[in-house]
């Protein structure tokens, strides 16, 4: 069957980002755990098809995550397998996606996640309810001002609908920080050092739960190591250690001991990505919408071949990243769209992604499965 994946890029690409993040930042969090025992506690959210990457293209990887996971002071998160939009396409498909990430994680770390944090952080009142009832503890959203309405994100809340599970929020403006601004000589409170971002969290002494929530290859990768962002990574620990009214937890430990304070009723979906924080990132022009609407078609088709091998490409070609790289966006959201797209433009990428849904289209046909069949 037709290959649609670039193997030797995506095993350059893995590489460099093993060798700049994954490696280096784990032996930092390996170091702290053997420094500050169980005091020290962080989450992964890692998806099924980076972890085969990982088994793939460097196993050593895989290893290091699997040490950082022997301590016990680790929780693995769980998500879609393949980093999808399911959860607003396709409701069988989502829990299905689910399950396999929940098998994977057990599989690979012995842990059976409690946690779930969708792709994107991508959520609504609907997705909790169904995260729930798939018997999560706990879920994970972006802490959207609009939707808090003067509320602060440094609380635990129940979902509006839920019964028992607990919404946790990210602070996206100690966690952007962190993310963006690190290494940004323009921003007012360079240089960031762990004393100094200690001390704002030190300073928050009304919050229940404060939630850094960024991409792994910030230490590394989207920071530098020459920006000094190891270092920081070494430092916070012992500058939160200062306060004695700061613990580290996971979210699960965090979901086990803590009561929600209220409610938070989220109607329509948000996300951490751009201004927006909602969809547009992924569906916010006709191209996009276009190719998303295409490829989730075919769903029934595809499913009625039984074909393990044909449903595997199709859902690999719904990898949120896709449609990300067809976004028309201007200014400072259309930048960082453009820094991470390998296509030269995101009309380039929506007509390559075209151009594969039909060949992916003529496959079907070639096993016998006519294009109106139901």
């Amino acid at each position: 069957m037709q290959a649609y994946e670039n193997e030797d890029e995506n095993r350059r690409i893995f590489e460099r980002v093993a060798e700049k993040c994954y490696l280096p930042a784990n032996r930092v969090l390996i170091d702290l755990i053997k420094e500050y025992g169980r005091d020290f506690r962080i989450a992964f959210s890692m998806t099924g098809i980076v972890i085969e990457q990982m088994e793939k293209f460097h196993p050593g990887v895989l290893d290091s995550f699997r040490r950082l996971s022997d301590t016990g002071c680790v929780e693995f998160l769980c998500e879609t397998y393949y980093h999808s939009l399911a959860c607003v396409f396709s409701g069988r498909e989502f829990r299905e996606q689910v399950e396999m990430q929940r098998d994977k994680i057990k599989e690979i770390f012995g842990q059976d996640p409690k946690t779930f944090r969708n792709t994107e952080l991508i959520y609504s009142n609907n997705l909790a309810s169904v995260v729930e009832r798939m018997k999560f503890r706990a879920v994970m959203a972006e802490g959207v001002d609009s939707v808090l309405g003067g509320r602060s994100a440094d609380r635990v809340y129940r979902p509006a609908g839920c019964k028992t599970l607990r919404l946790f929020l990210r602070n996206y403006r100690l966690s952007d920080d962190i993310a963006f601004r690190f290494s940004d000589r323009r921003w007012s409170e360079y240089p960031l050092t762990a004393e100094k971002y200690a001390g704002w969290i030190h300073g928050m002494k009304e919050a229940d739960v404060i939630n850094l929530i960024m991409d792994y290859e910030t230490f590394g990768e989207h920071q530098w190591k020459e920006t000094g962002i190891f270092e920081f990574l070494e430092a916070f620990p012992k500058e939160i250690f200062k306060s004695p009214d700061f613990i580290f937890q996971t979210p699960g430990e965090a979901a086990a001991e803590r009561t929600p304070a209220d409610f938070l009723d989220v109607p329509h979906y948000i996300s951490w990505a751009d201004s927006e924080r909602d969809l547009s990132a992924w569906i916010g022009n006709s191209m996009q919408i276009d190719a998303i609407e295409t490829l989730y078609g075919m769903e029934r088709r595809v499913r009625r071949k039984k074909n393990l091998e044909l449903l595997d490409k199709w859902r690999r070609l719904q990898a949120s990243d896709h449609f990300y790289y067809m976004c028309t966006k201007g200014s400072a959201d259309g930048e960082v769209h453009r820094y991470f797209n390998p296509h030269a433009s995101p009309y380039d990428a929506y007509i390559n992604y075209m151009n594969i849904l039909a060949d992916f289209d003529h496959i079907m046909k070639k096993e016998g499965l006519p294009h109106g069949s139901r």
